[in-house]
């Protein structure tokens, strides 16, 4: 495997901010490393991933550099025999990599988990639900891209509780020599005409939650999940989202199915988020005034909700831990 100079290193780790480290044995990877080529360009596609050889800790790793966390985890789960080195990290960053009319922040999500740990008899009387199609909803302590989740939206008799599929369809440039379209989870820039088109009240929703994570990348030390909520308590809130019904292949395995897909609203980091993630934060509802006014309101009024919560509106309520069971 050829080295990458450090500057064309540094370009990959900001345009592919999820990185996949499997350890080298002595003897080498041997076979295993042209089926790692073949499977990334196949499943992956080319120009959406990099790989380099690295010495770090002591071993020789590889290390591929991907686009969101679940191309990770579908690569570990691919190459079950490959041992994960240490260094294996998920960080989200602002990418340059693109320079479209969509904001990277489209493609690599902000808040890319989070909770729901309320009784959904807290969400219909706060979001005033006319009809609850969730069944029995147990609590939801980790909420990742691609899982189904509660959602609030308009119908013609009222609101509906219904699940949905996280992750929005995504923009066509993102989707260039891709098989899968493995969605977009979070929506900064609404002028897009790609985002624009659901703006309308029928598309707009509200996503229930009681905590968020962010990831906090540490100097010399692994990045760890810091847990946002309202106070310690957690209670209900939402966040400010968009959904339709859309056609697509999610996953390879599964082929072409048609999902209700549903994506939140981001804005600027507030004074609690920044020293965390100081590019954005996912857009906060809090009242049912603030409900109402982003389901029914005509989009000039109800995008003026995408701005910064006031600072003593959240604070840190945990640290690490992929959710936030307590």
């Amino acid at each position: 495997m050829s080295r990458r100079t450090a500057p064309q290193k540094k370009t990959d780790e900001r345009a592919f901010p999820v990185r996949v480290r499997f350890e080298v044995p002595g003897n080498g990877l041997g076979l295993r490393l042209g089926d790692l080529h073949r499977w990334l360009n196949r499943e992956i596609g080319a120009g959406f991933f990099a790989v380099h050889s690295s010495h770090g800790l002591g071993m020789q790793a590889v290390s591929i550099y991907l686009c969101d966390t679940e191309c990770a985890r579908d690569l570990v789960a691919a190459f079950p025999d490959l041992k994960l080195a240490d260094g294996t990290k998920c960080h989200t960053y602002y990418s340059p990599a693109h320079s479209t009319s969509f904001e990277a922040l489209d493609v690599f999500g902000v808040c890319n988990l989070y909770s729901m740990t309320k009784a959904q008899d807290a969400i219909r009387e706060l979001a005033k639900v006319w009809d609850d199609k969730t069944g029995n909803l147990p609590p939801l302590p980790g909420i990742y891209p691609d899982y189904q989740a509660p959602v609030v939206t308009n119908s013609p008799d009222g609101r509906v509780l219904s699940m949905m599929r996280w992750g929005m369809p995504s923009p066509a440039f993102a989707l260039k020599n891709k098989k899968v379209d493995r969605g977009v989870t979070n929506v900064r820039n609404t002028k897009s005409p790609h985002w624009r088109r659901w703006l309308g009240v029928q598309h707009r929703c509200v996503v229930p939650f009681t905590s968020f994570a962010e990831p906090h990348k540490q100097l010399h030390r692994d990045t760890e999940n810091v847990w946002f909520a309202l106070n310690e308590d957690r209670p209900l809130a939402f966040f400010a989202g968009i959904w339709t019904q859309w056609t697509s292949v999610r996953k390879l395995k599964d082929g072409e199915t048609t999902d209700n897909l549903f994506g939140f609203l981001t804005t600027d980091a507030n004074a609690v988020l920044e020293p965390i993630h100081p590019k954005a934060m996912p857009v906060i509802l809090t009242s049912g005034a603030e409900v109402d006014t982003w389901l029914t309101a005509p989009a000039v009024d109800a995008l003026r909700l995408q701005r910064p919560p006031p600072d003593d509106a959240l604070q840190i309520v945990g640290r690490g831990g992929a959710d936030d069971a307590q």
